[in-house]
């Protein structure tokens, strides 16, 4: 990449890096105000233009109501009523369109220019495969919804939710990579120690959105105590009952490990501040560490007020931040140059 574009090219992907959490926090508001089977089309064109009159407005309620969210929850649904879950939905969809201009544009004037050797325009080729996957995504999860039982599959929330941590992850790589950030390997301890924990903490995310869709989150709204036990009985007589299957498709299961999983992500976060407490990743070690304990403290108090809306989203919010310092610390850590951070 010509050093003359650098700066420039960071502002375009730090821009979209925003966006995308951005429409992770969107995304997070559309599902807990439950708005997201409001949009019963997928029109990936027109689908930019909402309702401008009342008979359109009555079109798109017309449609609504020949899915199951409306024939077995929201019945008495006013149209008034559908418009405040559609706005949600709508807004996110636009958003997405609107992220994809925002890459595709300055893309475009970038090649044209001549900013990028063929190295780079590969790896941006696959950053817009990435947006493309997650637009599909997007759509699959919704489908889910619009069958039998008005309900995502809480599967496909999860892809849906850890394909945009991936591209985050990608974009904030890159970013990495313009801005040159040196790399220096301690020892193949930290590399490996930092890896785990930044799957650890995927997998919380995974869980995270597990809770979100089974609506684990309204139940047993006590902590640290299960109601007035540590283990409630259902997660025994499940695992009894299903096995494994327990482990991601019950709600007292799967709370029960989105509650204590994030001290297993302490045990790596631990072990990295002893081993690199007096090297250049100190400071971000310590960031993490902070950023930690803030999402764990967050997430117990989102439990104890049965998720409100502007908690649920903080707390996938925190979330993003907790895994950038994760990653930060894994490419700072898994490079081959040397010098300080």
């Amino acid at each position: 990449m010509k050093d003359e574009y650098k700066k420039k090219v960071i502002v375009w992907l730090l821009t979209g890096a925003v966006l995308v959490m951005a429409m992770v926090v969107i995304g997070g508001i559309t599902r807990l105000t439950h708005s997201g089977l409001s949009m019963v089309n997928w029109k990936p064109l027109t689908g930019i233009i909402p309702p401008l009159n009342e008979e359109a407005w009555a079109n798109e309620f017309d449609n609504y109501k020949n899915f199951p969210e409306y024939k077995k929850i929201n019945y008495a649904f006013t149209l008034e009523d559908f418009k405040s879950i559609y706005w949600w939905e709508f807004i996110h969809r636009v958003l997405g369109r609107i992220i994809g201009l925002v890459f595709i544009v300055p893309f475009i004037i970038f090649l044209w220019k001549k900013a990028f050797d063929k190295k780079w325009i590969i790896r941006l080729v696959i950053l817009f495969g990435l947006g493309g996957l997650q637009g599909f995504l997007g759509w699959f999860m919704v489908k889910s919804g619009l069958v039998e039982n008005p309900a995502v599959s809480h599967f496909r929330l999860a892809i849906h939710l850890i394909a945009a941590f991936a591209i985050i992850a990608y974009i904030t790589w890159l970013i990495f990579d313009v801005r040159g950030i040196k790399r220096a390997i301690h020892d193949v301890s930290i590399k490996n120690t930092s890896f785990l924990m930044m799957f650890l903490i995927v997998v919380q995310i995974v869980y995270g959105a597990f809770v979100a869709g089974l609506k684990a989150g309204l139940i047993l709204n006590t902590y640290p105590l299960m109601g007035n036990v540590l283990i409630s009985d259902i997660a025994f007589s499940a695992w009894a009952d299903t096995g494994l299957s327990s482990l991601v498709n019950e709600q007292v299961t799967v709370q029960f490990i989105h509650r204590w999983l994030p001290f297993l992500i302490l045990l790596p976060l631990y072990l990295l501040w002893k081993k690199a407490q007096y090297s250049d990743l100190r400071k971000p070690i310590q960031l993490t560490a902070i950023l930690w304990l803030a999402q764990s403290f967050l997430g117990v108090i989102t439990l104890l007020l049965r998720v409100p809306v502007s908690l649920g989203v903080l707390h996938q919010f925190g979330a993003i931040f907790l895994f950038l310092g994760a990653l930060y610390i894994y490419y700072c850590a898994s490079g081959k140059k040397t010098g300080e951070i």
